[in-house]
């Protein structure tokens, strides 16, 4: 196979691997998202990424025979925009040409984009834990909640919108969502969204270790990380917002399986694969009381591919 490049554009870091085969990169190179300077400062973060990737791999840009993206938002290919990555800046509410702008960027470079939770899912079903898998859905638990769906062994992008578990409703009138809707997933599971419940939590008096983490860190967001670590402290507000996440995201997942009758559910993202298999193990214990034919309940399982599957899916986009 050529040797390309594959972008994994998250709300808190962007991931770039230089790869030709198989799941191991010739070079990598991660590096955090900017929180400033919207769409443009975005674009020229994940083209030093790629330098860097490619630089570590002995070649240039212009030696790839492509770059893939997967970000999140609403993507058209056609036109080379992301519209609506909210979670990757609150700047990009309106549509950004990434492609035309890494390409002028990268020497060049041909540019492929992809939704990010949808190329993660197609690194699974190729390269992971979806293999010989005919149906599927790919369940990302990071900055926000997202997922893939593969049917008959395809991937199913509906009208371009599918996939939204995130914003599948599972308490009416329920907790705002980032998204400005009530009772989403995403309300309640999403990283993002977590954090500032905390906030306000911590507004309203309550007590919590997560900050401090995050100081000590020097972050400027609760990563993953910081949730995992706070868990590890059995710090109480870190347990219960943790507790509601998968709570969530078991009632999310479980009436999508009762819609699409998939053989598996793969559970990756940036929380999910940092909490692990107990995580895991719980959502899949969570969902049984959720669904129709609990007497045959799907495969769940976590992300084979860990934090280079977006990349490693983003590079399947070029051919």
């Amino acid at each position: 196979m050529a040797v390309r490049g594959g972008i994994d554009l998250g709300g808190t870091k962007i991931q770039a691997i230089v790869v030709e085969e198989g799941t191991q990169p010739l070079g990598a190179n991660r590096i955090p998202t900017p929180k400033q300077g919207g769409p443009p400062a975005v674009a020229e973060a994940i083209a030093d990424a790629l330098r860097a990737a490619a630089l570590e791999a002995g070649m240039q840009p212009s030696d790839l025979a492509g770059v893939g993206v997967g970000s999140p938002g609403s993507i058209d290919n056609e036109a080379g925009t992301v519209t609506r990555a909210l979670n990757v800046s609150p700047e990009w509410s309106g549509s950004f040409p990434l492609r035309d702008e890494l390409r002028s960027r990268l020497d060049g470079a041909a540019i492929r984009l992809g939704n990010d939770v949808r190329v993660g899912t197609l690194a699974e079903v190729r390269l992971g834990a979806g293999r010989d898998r005919g149906s599927l859905i790919g369940v990302f638990w990071g900055t926000g909640v997202g997922s893939g769906v593969i049917l008959d062994g395809k991937p199913w992008g509906g009208r371009g919108a599918a996939g939204e578990i995130g914003h599948m409703v599972v308490r009416l009138g329920g907790r705002t969502c980032t998204c400005g809707r009530q009772g989403c997933v995403e309300a309640y599971a999403g990283r993002k969204a977590m954090e500032l419940r905390a906030r306000k939590m911590v507004d309203h008096g309550s007590h919590t270790k997560l900050f401090e983490i995050m100081e000590e860190r020097g972050r400027e967001q609760l990563t993953s990380g910081i949730w995992a670590r706070a868990l590890e402290h059995e710090d109480k507000m870190a347990t219960h917002l943790i507790d509601q996440a998968v709570a969530a995201l078991a009632a999310g997942i479980a009436s999508a399986v009762n819609l699409l009758d998939v053989e598996a559910v793969v559970i990756g993202g940036g929380l999910g694969t940092r909490l692990g298999e107990p995580y895991v193990e719980r959502i899949r214990n969570e969902m049984q009381p959720h669904l129709f034919r609990d007497d045959r309940p799907p495969e769940v399982v976590g992300s084979a591919l860990g934090d280079l599957g977006g990349a490693l899916g983003a590079a399947l986009l070029v051919g």
